[in-house]
């Protein structure tokens, strides 16, 4: 007969042989991705031909991006680069601002301050930069905390002249922190000076000893007027990428430790915008709210990138997509494609590219439309955008890729119009509702 004491010490080493198990899958699967080494520019690649793509659609790709005033693009298999291409006189050591994609890092790196308890997410913002930040009462201001700088629901005004200004009297309330998402670039700036005062070191002294030493990073936060902005070569922001793909790991070295928190970073968990979190988009959700406007549309930010796609993406198209499930990364570094602030819409347009040269099928949002019944089709002689939903009273509203509202109709039955006449050549967002509140999100490239 087994004793309670000899259970018990089966027990155990059966637990201690179960943790071992788990633990060397979590290590083997960590080990499928390639690491670049942190001291050295070597980085391995993969040829395109031995992934069985599609590789007579990588021109297309390359004019496409040199059309859109790309620099800098590279896509990631695993770690591994697979195409790397630089345009005009940028090269591999060129620096490049990173514009709005660097707000995912500053939430990278306010995990690895919560991880050595310099701060905790619930801290009133006002423990770090004193009273009267904001131009608000007290009792409002110390609503505001790290963790709504993070999810862009401070609750202050962002439709002011220049919502890039960090002083006092440019932050006013206009509602209750935690009850309004909406993307305001003066508190996440104040978010590094949190970050400054709770590690009492200068930004890039931290992220340079907390970050950059383990990976290879490069780069470096600058001041820009109001703005603090990341700079690097595109291989670094590639770097940057693996980590995010590794969970937080470089190489066995587990730079940010707190699970809990990097999960919480790249998944949804308040219902004011559930494409965004802490200062990351993502990708495959229901619905999704833009800068400068306090409207949600249906559907994904990018349809035709993986449904597990987070990003961080920055004004003029600074883009850095990971998406775990297939090992991929995309870098684009450049100026300004023609698409907006935070061109979302250009984003998804550079993965129906991808998606021909890795030879999956694109989801393609264009003339006649999978949503529904709707069909939705662009007469560039006419300048009309026709829009048919059979047997169904409906309206259609426009907006440019900002977010910003062109033209709304209503009271169509079966077919309808909307005018462009005054629209840009460029790229569109076209929302369709019928009578029971049922919507679908189109995309339009108009001429």
């Amino acid at each position: 007969m087994i004793t309670y004491l000899k259970f018990k010490n089966i027990l155990l080493i059966f637990i201690a042989l179960l943790i071992v198990f788990v633990l060397s899958g979590k290590y083997a699967i960590a080990q499928q991705i390639y690491f670049p080494p942190a001291n050295s520019d070597d980085w391995e690649s993969i040829k395109p031909e031995s992934l069985d793509w599609c590789t007579e659609d990588i021109p297309s790709l390359y004019q496409f991006l040199e059309e859109k005033n790309t620099k800098a693009f590279l896509l990631l298999k695993d770690g591994k680069i697979v195409l790397e291409k630089y345009f005009g006189s940028f090269q591999q050591d060129s620096l490049w601002y990173w514009a709005s994609a660097g707000k995912s890092l500053t939430s990278f790196l306010t995990g690895l301050a919560l991880q050595e308890n310099m701060l905790d997410l619930e801290d009133p913002t006002s423990f770090f930069l004193g009273q009267g930040w904001t131009n608000c009462n007290a009792s409002n201001e110390n609503l505001i905390t790290i963790k709504d700088q993070l999810s862009m629901t401070t609750g202050l005004d962002d439709g002011i002249d220049n919502n890039h200004c960090t002083l006092d009297t440019c932050l006013n309330c206009l509602a209750e922190a935690g009850s309004r998402w909406a993307y305001h670039n003066a508190p996440y700036t104040l978010l590094i000076k949190v970050l400054e005062e709770a590690s009492g070191m200068p930004i890039n002294i931290f992220t340079q000893q907390k970050l950059k030493n383990r990976c290879g990073m490069d780069g470096a936060y600058v001041t820009l007027g109001y703005d603090r902005i990341f700079i690097s070569t595109a291989r670094s922001l590639a770097r940057f990428g693996i980590l995010m793909q590794a969970e937080g790991e470089w190489d066995g070295d587990k730079i940010l430790n707190d699970q809990e928190y990097f999960r919480q970073m790249i998944n949804t968990s308040q219902p004011l915008n559930k494409s965004y979190r802490y200062l990351w988009w993502l990708n495959g959700k229901e619905s999704f709210m833009m800068p400068g406007l306090q409207y949600t549309f249906e559907g994904s930010i990018c349809p035709n990138a993986p449904g597990d796609m987070f990003a961080a993406l920055g004004k003029n198209g600074q883009f850095l997509n990971i998406s775990p499930s297939n090992g991929l990364i995309m870098v684009r570094m450049g100026d300004a494609p023609g698409e907006g602030d935070v061109p979302i819409v250009f984003c998804d347009s550079i993965w129906t590219y991808i998606n021909n040269i890795i030879c999956a099928p694109a989801n393609t949002l264009n003339s006649q439309e999978r949503n529904h019944e709707v069909y939705v089709t662009y007469s560039p002689g006419s300048k009309k955008i026709i829009v048919s939903w059979h047997q169904t009273h409906f309206s259609a509203r426009l907006f440019n890729s900002t977010g910003r509202l062109i033209a709304c109709s209503k009271n169509f039955f079966s077919e309808g119009a909307i005018q462009t006449n005054n629209c840009k050549t460029g790229i569109y967002l076209l929302e369709v509702t019928d009578g029971s509140g049922r919507k679908t999100t189109h995309k339009i490239m108009t001429q």
